[in-house]
């Protein structure tokens, strides 16, 4: 009877620990994890590129978009809220700091045309095409 009852009291505790994966392995607090990668989908049109990024947690300040030709780079930091010493955690799970991605395109980006806008966590990028001019033939001396 008593090993019965010590059954049932190990598997009450397993199945109350099943919905904190982790709980005993992981420490319940300490440094957040280093932001994961950007994650993107980029659409092809006939004169544009249209990006939309998930940069979640940053504010529109903190992001930066360069072009160099085909290649855009998109760096956002994720700020890390401020802890007050009186508060205790048990886990912390979001993350905060620098990430970077870095995707070539086909073909160039028109950087004088090109605009981005940010909303609810999603950067859009529209990217137009860069124009090739009327084929040029060289005269053969």
């Amino acid at each position: 009877m008593h090993r019965s009852l010590i059954n049932r009291s190990t598997d009450f505790m397993e199945d109350f620990f099943k919905d904190f994966p982790g709980f005993y392995i992981r420490p319940l607090h300490g440094e957040a994890q280093a932001p994961g990668p950007i994650r993107l989908d980029v659409k092809d049109t006939d004169s544009q590129y249209i990006v939309q990024a998930e940069v979640p947690g940053a504010s529109k300040e903190d992001i930066e978009v360069s072009i160099d030709g085909n290649r855009v780079t998109v760096k956002a930091e994720i700020k890390q809220e401020e802890v007050q010493k009186n508060e205790s955690w048990l886990r912390t799970e979001r993350y905060h700091g620098v990430t970077t991605r870095s995707f070539a395109l086909p073909i160039e980006v028109n950087q004088k045309e090109a605009k981005a806008h940010y909303d609810k966590g999603l950067l859009t990028l529209t990217l137009p095409k860069k124009t090739q001019g009327p084929e040029l033939r060289l005269a053969i001396d």
